[in-house]
C-alpha cells in the first residue's frame, strides 16, 4: 500500500503570510505545495492537500483535516521573514520535537534545497505550532527562504520546479518509497541505509551499561556501540523505517528517551 501525505500551502485567503515589497507567502506556497504534489503523485505517493485554491483556514482546522483524513505523514510549506529588510537567508524546518521519523524528515528535505542552493539553516523544535502539535501523524513544516531575501527570492522564482523536486525528494528519502524507485514494496529498504534506535551516549561506559541494563528489564534489546568517541545505546539494525519507528515509540513508552539514526548502507 502507497503512502499518503497531506501536503498544506501555508497561510491563505485573508491572511496572506508574510508579505515583502508587494510580494505573498501565501501565493508562492500555493503554487510551490501544488508542483511538489503532483511530482510526489507521479512517484506513487497518495497526495492529499489542505487547500488548493485561495481560500482561509485556521492552523487547527488544517491539523483536523489531515487527522480526518488518515494520512501517514503532514508537509506544511512556507516562507519564512524577518523584522529586517536586509534579513538573512536560507531554509529550516520545523517540527514539533527533534527525534523520529518527523525530524529524519525535516533534514532529507533541509538537505536536498542546500543541494538546490539555499543555505541550510537547520531543524528547529516548535511545539507551539498547531499544525504540528495537534496532528497525529509525524509533520514537518518547511519554511522555503525568506520573503524578504533578494537572493532568496531569485532562488525560488529561477528554480521553482527544482526546488519542488528537492522538496519532493527529500519526502521520499526519508520514505524510501520503493514502488516507483527501485521495484520493490513501499516503505521497505532494499540494499539502501539502515537504521537504529538510539537511547543514549555517554563518554562513561557505566552509565551507558546501567541503561543497557535498564532497558533490558524492559525486554528492550538494548547493546553499545563503542565504535565511536561515545558509548551508544542502541537498539535494532533496522532496513525498515516504520519498525525502527515502532521500537523508538516502545522505548519512550517505556519512559526513555529515543531517536532514530540512520546509517548508510
Amino acid at each position: 500500500m502507497p503512502y499518503s501525505i497531506m501536503l498544506d500551502a501555508g497561510h491563505g485567503g485573508k491572511d496572506p503570510g508574510a508579505v515583502s515589497a508587494g510580494r505573498q507567502e501565501k501565493d508562492d506556497t500555493l503554487r510551490l505545495t501544488l508542483m511538489v504534489g503532483e511530482i510526489l503523485q507521479d512517484r506513487g505517493v497518495d497526495v492529499e492537500y489542505t487547500r488548493t485554491t485561495d481560500i482561509y483556514e485556521t492552523p487547527v482546522e488544517k491539523a483536523m483535516e489531515a487527522n480526518a483524513a488518515g494520512v501517514d505523514y503532514f508537509v506544511s510549506i512556507h516562507r519564512n521573514s524577518t523584522p529586517d529588510e536586509k534579513g538573512p537567508s536560507g531554509v529550516e524546518s520545523l517540527v514539533y520535537d527533534l527525534s523520529g521519523v518527523k525530524y529524519e524528515m525535516a533534514q532529507d528535505i533541509n538537505e536536498q534545497l542546500e543541494a538546490v542552493g539555499f543555505v541550510n539553516r537547520g531543524v528547529q523544535a516548535r511545539p507551539n505550532l498547531a499544525v504540528l502539535r495537534r496532528t497525529k501523524m509525524p509533520a514537518v513544516l518547511v519554511e522555503v527562504g525568506f520573503i524578504n531575501s533578494d537572493t532568496d527570492n531569485q532562488l525560488l522564482d529561477e528554480n521553482m520546479r527544482d526546488i519542488a523536486e528537492a522538496i519532493a525528494e527529500g519526502i521520499l528519502d526519508t520514505l524510501e518509497y520503493e514502488g516507483e524507485l527501485g521495484g520493490g514494496t513501499a516503505g521497505t529498504l532494499q540494499g539502501g541505509p539502515h537504521y537504529r534506535v538510539q537511547a543514549g551516549a555517554y563518554r562513561n561506559r557505566t552509565y551507558a551499561q546501567r541503561l543497557m541494563e535498564e532497558l533490558m528489564e524492559y525486554d528492550i534489546p538494548a547493546y553499545i556501540d563503542d565504535s565511536g568517541p561515545f558509548y551508544l545505546v542502541q537498539i535494532g539494525d533496522y532496513r525498515n523505517l516504520d519498525e525502527a519507528a515502532a521500537m523508538e515509540q516502545r522505548v519512550k513508552r517505556a519512559g526513555y528517551p529515543a531517536v532514530i539514526v540512520k546509517l548508510p548502507s
